[in-house]
């Protein structure tokens, strides 16, 4: 699930090991791709947020809506993916968007995928090399589509567990926008009512690498009160963040909870949706 930066050194040129760049920004499209260009962990191939790892905006489904189970692993067997591929995801800030690969490739079936602990700033601090060169493709992969619909939840799904005090709705974003002080990036400012607040850097040590897994498993276990992680659904502005929380209490043992895909940003699509703020 977690990938060091000295593991994956000693797999560079192993070809049973594949390695995305996922970096990203909201408010900038195109800095991903960018700073891809300027460098990137050699053998690396860019993985675009907006298209690979999201699907079609109707203006109803949030900013990053699920692709189709089909197309994105269209997409990891243009790259030559398999199901015996060990695939790695990074990025430069903590993980929020190389979780979204992890949790996708997860959705469509695959088990060997892994997040770089402590992104490509890691892997820089640690002397390790980069590169502009743009890898060949290795030919076609033999990845089969395999959705597990249990993995994800939508709005109405959200709207029932609230309502029955069924579930607990965990918020990534940060605590100011969580209030609705601020919101730098939807149309609406607030949270969903009964939501609780989860930063999803609260889970990083200075470094961007993962905090140790015994003390956020009671980190976590002290925000469930009680409650089974299944009944936990991973919410932020979109569905990217929310992952790393996801990934963050796998690693920690407590596995089973869900991500609600379209977030704040589908939710608040619809104006009859309640709020809350404060």
């Amino acid at each position: 699930m977690l990938i060091a930066a000295a593991e994956l050194l000693t797999h560079l040129h192993d070809p049973a090991w594949m390695v995305f760049d996922c970096r990203h920004d909201l408010t900038d499209y195109a800095r991903g791709a960018r700073l891809y260009a300027e460098g990137h962990v050699p053998g690396a191939f860019f993985a675009p947020v907006e298209t690979a790892l999201a699907g079609p905006k109707n203006g109803r489904n949030g900013r990053h809506p699920l692709p189709s189970a089909e197309d994105f692993a269209a997409f990891l067997n243009r790259h030559g993916v398999t199901p015996d591929t060990q695939i790695v995801a990074y990025d430069d800030v903590g993980g929020q968007y190389a979780a979204r690969l992890w949790w996708l490739a997860r959705w469509i079936g695959l088990t060997r995928v892994g997040v770089l602990d402590g992104g490509l700033p890691k892997w820089i601090a640690a002397g390790n090399p980069v590169t502009s060169d743009v890898p060949l493709l290795r030919g076609p992969g033999s990845v089969v589509a395999r959705p597990d619909a249990a993995q994800w939840i939508d709005t109405a799904g959200v709207l029932q567990g609230i309502n029955a005090s069924s579930c607990l709705v965990l918020d990534a974003r940060t605590p100011e926008r969580f209030r609705g002080d601020v919101e730098p990036i939807d149309p609406v400012a607030g949270r969903i009512p009964s939501a609780q607040n989860r930063f999803f850097k609260t889970n990083l040590n200075p470094d961007l690498t993962l905090r140790p897994a015994a003390e956020l498993r009671r980190e976590f276990e002290t925000i469930l009160s009680g409650r089974p992680p299944g009944q936990v659904i991973h919410q932020c502005g979109s569905g990217v963040t929310a992952c790393m929380n996801l990934l963050v209490m796998e690693h920690a043992g407590l596995t089973g909870s869900r991500l609600y895909v379209g977030s704040w940003s589908e939710w608040i699509s619809d104006p009859t949706r309640p709020i809350a703020r404060g």
